[in-house]
């Protein structure tokens, strides 16, 4: 590390570090501009406000009486768990929830971006484990929340290193944001098709005047469509070996996050049906506020499995599984509340989930679907690799530039094709494949 770098608290380069107000804000069961961040919001070094809980605005203008959160603004949560840290990137009516803490830079000492990785570079995140407490669940208190240690070098240093990590990260963004459009398409078809029942040549299909549905449709349950619906394994887990486990923290967001599988070391040998196929429909089946997320795993690079908590759902071969997977992802607040149980202890059986009723269109249809739709599929594949691949390229180069070890004051930016990067971010079409432009470092 360099002499001109210092150790320096965060209170030293902050303008504001707010905390939550210490209560749970009463919520609504509709969508309004007003949006809580939860813990379970801040993931990965980002801020999820897609699935938030809302409040009314006399609410939000009361828990946003300490300040108002804005673009730039940093999030840490100090419990549950503890040191996941997000960069709020729109202006977005958001507030605080319960054990967060939010930093505003000084922008004359601290830019706000480099504040952003410093925290969840090793040496601040070591700090933030160190002012953890209790046993069981680990928490930090709200004046130790102000002590934080950071690295912090020069301003036009951090400029440079906040420039270089950041275009990891916008590419990150991008993909992530061609990915939601891609998603959107085939629900939006889906519904248009299958839902308000305008699908192709729907004008001249006739009605079946005994199901009122139209002719080659039937209602059915979701069993006979199925090859296989059933749980995974209770695994005995081992830190870095063995297969890749799913369980029902991965599934968020329709999304299945590998990144929180965990690896099993089981002696006996796993059923082929329990391992995860392309295109297989996971659904969690136990469990307070998780139970029926649904989730399709576009294509498993490694041997991965489920475990007990997570059922898989195939369909038979005749059957469109891009189709079932929308239908799935559609009726999942129904599946929600077929749960069965106690409190914490509600379960969703693979009889009650086979049960289901669905509207099964034509097989020409399904087949129509499909076609039209798989090839996006596989591009999000394409996409989630290549996050991936940026963010292993990034986590390997941020202890590096944020502890020094990278010398940057004499890069010329330029050399990162940071302008070539942001007209390549605008110009791109949804659809459109392209090779992501990683920077190097010498």
């Amino acid at each position: 590390m360099s002499m001109a770098w210092k150790v320096v608290e965060i209170e030293e380069v902050c303008n504001e570090i707010v905390d939550c107000l210490n209560r749970t804000a009463p919520k609504v069961d509709y969508v309004t501009p007003f949006k809580m961040i939860r813990t379970s919001n801040v993931r990965h070094g980002r801020i999820d406000l897609d699935n938030v809980f809302y409040v009314d605005e006399p609410t939000y203008k009361k828990w946003t009486r300490r300040l108002v959160p804005k673009k730039g603004d940093i999030i840490l949560t100090r419990e549950a768990p503890l040191g996941e840290v997000g960069l709020l990137k729109t202006n977005e009516l958001v507030f605080l929830g319960q054990r967060t803490v939010l930093y505003r830079s000084n922008e004359m000492v601290c830019d706000g971006r480099f504040l952003y990785y410093s925290l969840i570079s090793p040496f601040s995140q070591a700090s933030i484990k160190a002012f953890g407490s209790g046993s069981t669940v680990e928490h930090m208190k709200v004046p130790d929340s102000k002590k934080i240690k950071l690295k912090l070098p020069p301003l036009p240093t951090q400029r440079k290193i906040a420039a270089i990590l950041s275009a990891y990260d916008d590419l990150i963004e991008n993909n992530l944001r061609r990915i939601k459009l891609l998603e959107e398409k085939a629900k939006l078809t889906y519904e248009e098709w299958f839902v308000r029942m305008k699908f192709p040549g729907y004008e001249s299909t006739p009605i079946n005047e005994e199901t009122g549905l139209p002719e080659g449709w039937e209602r059915i349950e979701l069993i006979n469509i199925c090859s296989f619906i059933g749980r995974g394994i209770s695994p005995k887990y081992v830190e870095n070996d063995g297969i890749s486990v799913i369980n029902q923290k991965c599934i968020r967001n329709n999304r299945i996050d590998t990144e929180l599988c965990r690896f099993t070391c089981n002696s006996k040998k796993i059923s082929p049906d329990k391992l995860v196929k392309p295109f297989d429909i996971l659904v969690n089946s136990t469990g307070t506020g998780t139970l029926g997320r649904v989730a399709q795993m576009i294509s498993p690079k490694n041997k991965i499995t489920v475990d007990s908590h997570v059922t898989i759902v195939r369909a038979k071969e005749k059957i469109s599984n891009i189709f079932l997977g929308r239908l799935l992802e559609l009726n999942q607040p129904l599946i929600e509340k077929m749960g069965k149980g106690s409190t914490n202890q509600i379960e969703l059986s693979k009889i009650d989930l086979g049960n289901l009723q669905i509207t099964l269109p034509s097989k020409h249809l399904q087949e129509k679907f499909e076609k039209d739709f798989k090839p996006n599929f596989l591009i999000i594949e394409d996409l989630l690799a290549q996050n991936q691949l940026l963010k292993e390229a990034r986590d390997i180069l941020l202890p590096r530039l944020m502890t020094g070890m990278i010398d940057v004051d004499a890069l010329d930016l330029s050399a990162f094709g940071l302008e070539e990067r942001e007209e390549m971010m605008v110009a791109a079409e949804p659809e459109a494949r392209y090779s992501t432009k990683i920077p190097k470092m010498n």
